[in-house]
C-alpha cells in the first residue's frame, strides 16, 4: 500500500505543471484597459505645439505626440459645447439626442434650465459600469443642472465640478428675468462652493484626478476630464504659477496649465505602473472662438484651418487630439482619417468587453485607427455639419460640401452679401484653409454628397422640420437653481 503521508513523484510533477501553466494563463490574461479623456473647452487646433503652435508652450503634449499618435482629422459633431458634450457622452449626434437646441436656451444650456440630457440615454458611464469599470466625471457637465441630468445619475460614481460654462456667474439673465446662482463648485449631487474660484480650477481638478486614479488604480476605471479652461470668457483663468507667465495673456496661461496639468497625470498613471494599461485621449469641444483679425491670438488660434468656432467651420469642428497608450498605441505616428469624439462611445465598449446595444448610435469602432494598424480607414461613409437644427454641410472622404441655403444664421462662408443658393466643395485634406471651391469642376461628387445630405436629412432632419431617428431630450417642470446650503 502507497504511504498516504507523501504525494508520489509523478503526482508532485503533475501538480507543478498544472500550477505553473494555472500562474501563467493568469498572468497572460489581459485587463480590459483604463480610460481618461481630457476634453478641453474652447481650446482651438493650433493651439498647441503638436500642431503647429509657436506660441504657447506645451511640452507635455509635445511628449505626448512622440510617445502617442495625433489625430489631424478628428473632428466633434457641433461648434459648441453643450450639443458636442451630448455627442461624447452618448456616441450619437446632438440632434439625435435632442440636445442641440431647446426653446429655452437655445444651443448651450444654461443655469437653471428645465431641459438635460435625457436619462433615459444609455451613456458612455453607464455602458462602461456593466462592464465593471469605476467611473468619474471631474469637472465641466453642462449636459443639465438638474437633479435627474446630473452626472451621478448619469453612470457616473463619482462628481466634483461645474455643473456649466465658467461664464455663467451670478446675474439677472435679461432675456427671461432669470436668476442666475453663483457659479456652484459639485460634489456628487451637492453644492460645496459659490461661487467657486475659477483661477483654482484646473490645479483642483488635477490634484482629485490625480488623487481618484490613486484610489482606482487595482481596477478597470474611466476618468472623463472636461476642463473648464480655456473657457468662455475673454480672460480664461489660470492658478498663480501660470497667471501672467506665457507670451499670450490669459489665454496662453490657461494653455499652458493645461499642459501641465497633462504631465501629472501621464506621470501619476507611470508612477503607479498602469501607463500600459490606460488609454489617454486628449482633445476639445469645438475650436477656439478666435477673433476677426486672424493675428489676433488673444482667443485662440485655429490656423492653420479656416473659420471660428460655434460655426460649421473646419476650425469649429477639427479639434487637436493625441491618443497615449504605451505598448498600444504606435510612438510618434498620425492619423489622417476621419473620426469623432462619437466614435469613442463604441470603441471604449468593446476594448472593455461590453456589447454594442440596439439603440441608434453615429459613431464607429475605431480600434484598429487608434492602434494604427495598416490600411485602417475612416468609418464615415458621411459626416454630417449642422448649426443648431440646420444642415449646413457633409463631408465625405477628401470632400466637404457646404449646402446651398435660403435662410442661415450662422454661416463660415456665406453672408448676407454672398450667393449662398449655389455649393461650396472644398476638398479638405489638399486645401487646409478651404480657399479653392471646387464645385464647378466637379460635378459628380457635388451630386454624391448631395445625395449623401439627403439620406441625413431623412433621418435627422433639417431646418424646422425634425427627423424620424431623433429622440426626446429630458425636461422637467420646476426647475431649481444649484444653491450651497449652510
Amino acid at each position: 500500500m502507497r504511504p498516504t503521508g507523501r504525494p508520489s513523484l509523478s503526482f508532485q510533477f503533475l501538480a507543478l505543471i498544472v500550477l505553473v501553466s494555472t500562474g501563467f494563463s493568469r498572468a497572460s490574461e489581459k485587463r480590459p484597459p483604463n480610460f481618461i479623456i481630457i476634453f478641453c473647452d474652447n481650446l482651438g487646433y493650433g493651439d498647441i505645439e503638436p500642431f503647429g503652435s509657436t506660441l504657447h508652450r506645451t511640452p507635455n503634449l509635445s511628449r505626448m505626440a512622440a510617445e502617442g499618435r495625433k489625430f489631424t482629422h478628428f473632428c466633434v459633431s457641433a461648434g459648441v459645447c453643450t450639443p458636442s458634450r451630448a455627442s461624447i457622452m452618448t456616441g450619437c449626434y446632438a440632434q439625435r439626442v435632442g440636445m442641440h437646441l431647446n426653446p429655452r436656451d437655445h444651443h448651450v444650456l444654461r443655469p437653471v434650465s428645465p431641459y438635460g440630457l435625457n436619462p433615459d440615454e444609455i451613456t458612455l458611464a453607464e455602458a462602461l459600469k456593466e462592464s465593471g469599470y469605476a467611473t468619474a466625471i471631474i469637472g465641466k457637465w453642462h449636459l443639465g443642472d438638474q437633479e435627474p441630468f446630473l452626472p451621478t445619475g448619469q453612470g457616473f460614481d463619482y462628481f466634483l465640478g461645474i455643473p456649466y460654462s465658467d461664464d455663467m456667474t451670478e446675474r439677472i439673465w435679461e432675456k427671461d428675468g432669470s436668476h442666475w446662482p453663483p457659479l456652484p463648485l459639485m460634489l456628487n449631487d451637492k453644492v460645496i462652493e459659490a461661487p467657486v474660484d475659477r483661477n483654482a480650477l484646473t490645479k483642483r481638478y488635477t490634484e482629485a484626478a490625480l488623487d481618484w486614479i490613486s484610489e482606482q488604480k487595482d481596477k478597470p476605471f474611466f476618468l472623463y476630464l472636461p476642463q473648464a479652461m480655456p473657457g468662455s470668457t475673454p480672460k480664461p483663468f489660470a492658478s498663480e504659477a501660470f497667471r501672467g507667465k506665457s507670451r499670450n495673456g490669459p489665454w496662453g496661461d490657461s494653455v499652458e496649465e493645461l499642459d501641465w496639468s497633462t504631465g501629472e497625470i501621464l506621470k501619476k498613471l507611470e508612477e503607479l505602473g498602469i501607463e500600459k494599461d490606460t488609454l489617454v485621449v486628449w482633445t476639445s469641444d469645438n475650436g477656439a472662438p478666435v477673433q476677426k483679425d486672424p493675428a489676433d491670438l488673444s482667443r485662440g488660434s485655429n490656423l492653420p484651418l479656416s473659420g471660428r468656432g460655434y460655426t460649421t467651420s473646419e476650425g469649429a469642428f477639427r479639434v487637436p487630439t493625441l491618443m497615449w497608450w504605451p505598448g498600444q498605441v504606435p510612438a510618434g505616428t498620425v492619423c489622417d482619417e476621419l473620426a469623432s469624439t462619437m466614435d469613442l462611445y463604441p470603441t471604449f465598449v468593446k476594448l472593455a468587453g461590453g456589447q454594442p446595444d440596439l439603440v441608434k448610435r453615429d459613431g464607429h469602432e475605431i480600434i484598429d485607427l487608434i492602434l494604427g494598424k495598416e490600411g485602417a480607414r475612416s468609418p464615415h461613409r458621411v459626416y454630417a455639419y449642422y448649426y443648431l437644427d440646420q444642415l449646413q454641410a457633409v463631408r465625405s472622404g477628401p470632400w466637404k460640401l457646404f449646402l446651398p441655403l435660403e435662410t442661415f444664421l450662422q454661416h463660415p462662408h456665406f453672408s448676407r452679401n454672398s450667393d449662398s443658393s449655389r455649393p461650396l466643395l472644398f476638398n479638405v485634406v489638399e486645401d487646409i484653409t478651404c480657399s479653392n471651391n471646387l464645385a464647378d469642376t466637379n460635378p459628380e461628387v457635388v451630386a454624391r454628397l448631395t445625395s449623401l445630405a439627403d439620406e441625413v436629412r431623412a433621418d435627422l432632419g433639417d431646418l424646422n422640420t425634425p427627423g424620424p431617428g431623433i429622440r426626446p431630450p429630458g425636461m422637467i417642470s420646476e426647475p431649481q437653481p444649484l444653491l450651497l446650503v449652510p
